[in-house]
């Protein structure tokens, strides 16, 4: 039993965040993905005696994965972000439109930007969000063959289907996210002396409240999301009205800490308003400058990526 047990261990503990960014990408929640990681991971060592190499541990472990997260998805539903849920305002001025309370929201995901390379574009928040748009099976079609790189016999082995019907998702799904997800070769690596001085450059306007230094670093399509309101915008007018009239009152109203490991390898900070945890804001960069601004309103999420929630005073400077 310990013998089996070192055994599990030694060929399933080295896959593990493997398997938790794929359950991430179905559920579209850290929490949830944590919980289908757990469970699949109890459900492999339970059945580990049985398990006799005809895949590889990579594949049977995403099988389990991927069952354990299409159940969750009966049981839960499809996340959100708030574009997912209606048109950005017309103008900076918002209406009174609210979500309801129980409203499940796409999430933020710790993760180191090294731990990210290789497969950058498909942990990024957009496309995280454009996947809960697809059917779950269709969901999972795409993310194992297109993230996880298995072949097609396999996928249909995962899901009990056929390869022609596996083949047949992939190409609906592919069409679908070309329309909802940004195109990777837009995107930035956002690594960098330039990305560093650009993200410095942010930070500083928006501590400073300086709305003209913000307008020069943010693209004119750039989208803000603010979860868990529904109202979002889209535009640099819209978005710089927005702040400017309701959030950027003040120099010195917010204090900015970048996150490290940030959310879904994207540049990631810890919003304080005071000293109390207001925010996470995550950026999406590209060549042209900031392209979406997520703004989560939720300071329950500064634990999970070991940020205070009361920000620590500035030690006194020597008299």
């Amino acid at each position: 039993m310990v013998g089996d047990e070192t055994s599990f261990a030694a060929a399933a503990g080295p896959l593990r965040r493997e398997i938790l960014a794929h359950c991430y990408r179905m559920l579209g929640s850290a929490a949830d993905a944590e919980d289908a990681v757990q469970e699949a991971f109890v459900r492999a060592w339970r059945g580990y005696d049985r398990f006799e190499g005809r895949s590889s541990m990579r594949t049977w472990l995403h099988q389990i994965a991927t069952n354990v997260c299409l159940r969750f998805l009966e049981q839960r539903g499809r996340r959100f972000l708030p574009a997912g849920l209606g048109d950005p305002e017309p103008d900076w001025l918002p209406r009174a439109r609210s979500a309801p309370a129980e409203t499940p929201w796409v999430g933020p995901l710790p993760m180191d930007p090294a731990e990210a390379a290789g497969n950058r574009q498909r942990v990024r928040l957009a496309f995280v969000a454009a996947l809960q748009h697809l059917p779950a099976r269709q969901r999972a079609v795409l993310i194992l063959r297109d993230v996880a790189e298995l072949p097609a016999d396999e996928v249909a082995g995962i899901l009990g289907t056929t390869t022609v019907a596996v083949n047949s998702a992939l190409v609906r799904a592919r069409e679908r996210i070309s329309r909802e997800a940004p195109d990777p070769d837009e995107m930035s690596e956002q690594v960098g002396p330039g990305v560093q001085k650009q993200l410095l450059r942010y930070v500083e306007a928006f501590e400073h409240a300086d709305i003209g230094a913000l307008a020069t670093l943010l693209r004119e399509d750039v989208t803000l999301e603010m979860p868990p309101h529904a109202t979002w915008f889209a535009g640099r007018t819209p978005v710089l009205g927005f702040l400017g009239h309701h959030v950027l009152r003040q120099a010195g109203r917010f204090a900015m800490l970048p996150v490290t490991p940030g959310a879904n390898g994207q540049p990631t900070f810890a919003m304080y308003l005071g000293r109390e945890a207001h925010a996470l804001q995550v950026l999406e960069l590209d060549r042209g400058g900031v392209r979406r601004i997520h703004i989560f309103l939720q300071p329950e999420l500064f634990p999970m990526f070991g940020q205070p929630v009361i920000r620590p005073a500035a030690p006194d400077l020597p008299s």
